[in-house]
């Protein structure tokens, strides 16, 4: 029988389109692996097999008539607990919203479904998908398959964990500080957080976001293969008109010089050793493929991370911080109050002069990325982190939240970033960042196949013990 489970998506979607496999038998194949797979990890925290079953059937049944089955066609993917889906608890980790069921598909959900994917399961968060870490009062604690003593990431910790142990070949996540392309990075796999517009998403269940949230945070995919990122992100990325951001630009933009410029330390941001060799392994990877690498200084990253703040927490405090009082998870009221002792709540110029000055920043990282392309720097300034290291102390959260930088900095412009993934120290993944202009995630893909091309750690991975 094929192991239909280690396949990349770009595989099982040939294998489908061509009737050499059904979506019915990959989909009961990924049914196994989720039950042999997800009991050690705690990924996949909402799952009906006879609806994996049925939708299966019903695109078996399409291919029968001779209709186009879309370009990911079988493919199981897996949608994090925080986006709508009908028939499903948009829980986003929190007990109060354990009974609040969609009643439509968000539109990542509704492409995904169009182009033929197949949903295997829904995926765990942190309560208020909120960390970089997984575990919550309604759905329990996700763990790294590589090793559970170190977090998988967050927010979308569920989703990088099930991609690594081959539950799904492909994960929706979001990212509004680094939620995607962090658990792509503690997980060994890859990450994309798309330009601002790329992806319609949007929740029919709860009111719109306010203004930080709406320019911030994005949907993207997280896969084992660049391949498969790129055909998701394609797929994600259709129109809906239900997205005012949504923005139709060619997937492939014009000709660019293979110009990637380095950035070990960003801001003096402090790299550890095994992150630095990461970085220029990648490099020289890069130039084996033809591109001119120069370590050049980046554009500022750390004032923009200060206003990115700005801009969430004042999200937050127009109602979520009752919320968090509701909820009552103790991982959730500390790191909230830590964030908010890191920034104190603008008044209504503060709020003005940071949307003021985000503009700025675009300008002055669309201005660099002429002369470069691509930028290449730090995920993270450290390996990924021991589990539940944020909530030690307020000391552990302050030297975690500096070791984030390049993943908070980058949404305030709006900007796409990939995480790709490059090997293991011991059994701990370690990667790289790759950053490019608005609607460049053309050039990430390209570079990151470069990249990729000069070894990945091998996935799926059996969960550790």
């Amino acid at each position: 029988m094929t192991e239909f489970w280690r396949l990349p998506a770009t595989s099982i979607a040939e294998l489908v389109r061509s009737r050499r496999a059904s979506a019915t038998e990959v989909a009961k194949d990924a049914i196994a692996r989720l039950n042999a797979a997800n009991p050690a990890i705690n990924a996949v925290v909402q799952h009906d097999p006879a609806e994996v079953l049925a939708a299966a059937a019903k695109l078996d049944a399409a291919i029968a008539r001779g209709e186009d089955p879309g370009p990911m066609a079988g493919v199981p993917v897996t949608i994090k607990v925080n986006v709508d889906q009908v028939g499903w608890a948009t829980t986003n980790g929190l007990k109060i919203q354990k009974d609040h069921r969609a009643t439509q598909d968000n539109p990542v959900v509704a492409n995904l479904r169009r182009a033929g994917a197949v949903i295997l399961g829904r995926t765990n968060t942190p309560a208020f998908s909120l960390r970089w870490f997984c575990r919550n009062s309604v759905h329990g604690h996700t763990k790294n398959p590589w090793n559970p003593g170190i977090t998988p990431g967050g927010s979308s910790g569920g989703a990088a964990a099930a991609t690594a142990a081959g539950i799904g070949a492909v994960g929706h996540g979001t990212d509004i500080g680094g939620s995607i392309r962090y658990p792509a990075y503690a997980c060994g796999i890859h990450g994309l957080r798309p330009t601002l517009g790329r992806i319609p998403a949007w929740n029919p269940s709860f009111p719109d976001r306010h203004i930080g949230g709406q320019i911030m945070a994005v949907s993207g995919p997280l896969a084992r293969t660049i391949a498969d990122v790129k055909l998701a992100f394609e797929a994600m990325a259709a129109r809906d008109v239900r997205e005012p951001w949504w923005a139709d630009v060619p997937m492939q933009g014009p000709p660019a010089p293979k110009r990637a410029a380095l950035c070990v330390k960003p801001e003096g941001l402090p790299t550890v050793p095994e992150v630095e060799a990461a970085l220029r392994d990648a490099a020289k990877r890069l130039e084996a493929a033809g591109w001119v690498v120069e370590e050049v200084p980046l554009p500022p990253l750390r004032e923009p991370a200060q206003l990115q703040a700005i801009l969430w927490l004042a999200e937050t405090r127009r109602g979520l911080n009752k919320a968090v009082a509701a909820e009552d998870d103790p991982d959730a009221s500390f790191v909230y109050a830590q964030m908010e002792a890191l920034c104190p709540p603008p008044d209504l110029f503060g709020f003005m002069d940071a949307l003021q000055q985000r503009v700025g920043f675009v300008r002055q990282w669309m201005e660099f990325f002429e002369t470069w392309p691509v930028a290449l720097s730090p995920v993270s300034a450290e390996l990924p982190f021991p589990d539940l290291l944020d909530i030690e102390s307020p000391t552990a959260f302050r030297r975690l939240m500096e070791a984030q930088l390049t993943q908070v900095g980058l949404p305030l412009m709006g900007l796409p970033g990939l995480t790709v993934t490059t090997g293991l120290v011991g059994r701990t993944p370690v990667g790289v960042q790759l950053l490019a202009g608005r609607y460049r995630e053309d050039l990430l893909l390209e570079a990151g196949a470069a990249i990729e091309a000069g070894g990945v750690p091998t996935t799926p991975v059996e969960p550790a013990a």
